[in-house]
C-alpha cells in the first residue's frame, strides 16, 4: 500500500536527518488524514491506493502552479522549496503514462465506444480516468481526447 512507503519514508528521513524530505512527507500524510476525516461520513469509500493517488495529484497540481506563478513572480527560491515538495510527493505516484501511451489509449476507448464526436468526450473520458486515472493527469487527458474528438 502507497500509504505504508509514505509512513516508512517518513521515519527514515527522521533517522537521516533530511529536514526538508520530512517535512515535505508530514504535509502528504496531514492532507491524507484531513482526507480520512472527510470521509467519514461518507456513504462508501474508495479503495486506499485510490484515495492515496487522488491527494497526491492534486497536491502535485497545486505544487506545478505554484512553481508557475513564483517564476512569473520572480520569486525563484519559493519555487525551488516547491520543486522539492513536488520531487518528494512525485515519488510516491504511480509511473505516468507518455502522452504517446495516453493517446494510443484514447484511441482504443473511442474504438471500443464507437466513439466519433465531441458529444462522445465525457464518455471517453470517464472510461479513461476508470481505466488509466492514477497513471495521468486528467487535465492533459482531457484535452488530449478532445483534439482526438475534434480530428
Amino acid at each position: 500500500m502507497i500509504r505504508d512507503t509514505i509512513k516508512a519514508a517518513q521515519i527514515s528521513a527522521m533517522k537521516a536527518g533530511d529536514k526538508a524530505r520530512l517535512a515535505a512527507v508530514r504535509l502528504i500524510l496531514a492532507k491524507l488524514k484531513d482526507k480520512d476525516i472527510e470521509l467519514r461520513t461518507a456513504s462508501s469509500t474508495p479503495d486506499d491506493d485510490v484515495l492515496v493517488v487522488d491527494v497526491l495529484q492534486k497536491m502535485a497540481k497545486q505544487r506545478r502552479e505554484s512553481i508557475t506563478l513564483y517564476l512569473e513572480g520572480g520569486r525563484q527560491e519559493l519555487a525551488d522549496i516547491e520543486q522539492a515538495e513536488l520531487a518528494v510527493i512525485e515519488e510516491f505516484l504511480p509511473a505516468q503514462l507518455g502522452d504517446d501511451e495516453v493517446k494510443a489509449a484514447i484511441e482504443a476507448i473511442k474504438a471500443e465506444l464507437g466513439a466519433t464526436s465531441m458529444k462522445d468526450m465525457g464518455k471517453v473520458v470517464a472510461a479513461l480516468k476508470a481505466r488509466h486515472g492514477s497513471q495521468l493527469d486528467m487535465g492533459k487527458a482531457s484535452g488530449l481526447v478532445k483534439a482526438a474528438l475534434a480530428g
